[in-house]
């Protein structure tokens, strides 16, 4: 099975990974508006840390989700 085709049956069949990338998209969104800004203030880019870690953290945890899902159809 393809990548595609994994995210596809993962996205219709486990909340978890659905939610986990709908957040994803939306810190995506939040870090693309942030770096549209010429400069950031401290805080910003504190912020900006915060997103790009959180961002992250749900990417490794659906790429988990994705290989148990794997050795799961094997």
């Amino acid at each position: 099975m393809k990548e595609e085709e994994t995210m596809s049956v993962l996205r219709n069949e486990n909340d978890d990974f659905k939610r986990l990338e709908e957040e994803h998209k939306k810190l995506e969104l939040s870090l693309d508006e942030m770096l549209k800004k010429k400069y950031l203030t401290p805080d910003e880019e504190v912020e900006k840390k915060k997103i790009q870690k959180q961002k992250l953290q749900y990417k490794d945890r659906m790429a988990q989700i994705i290989r148990d899902f794997k050795q799961g159809v094997k």
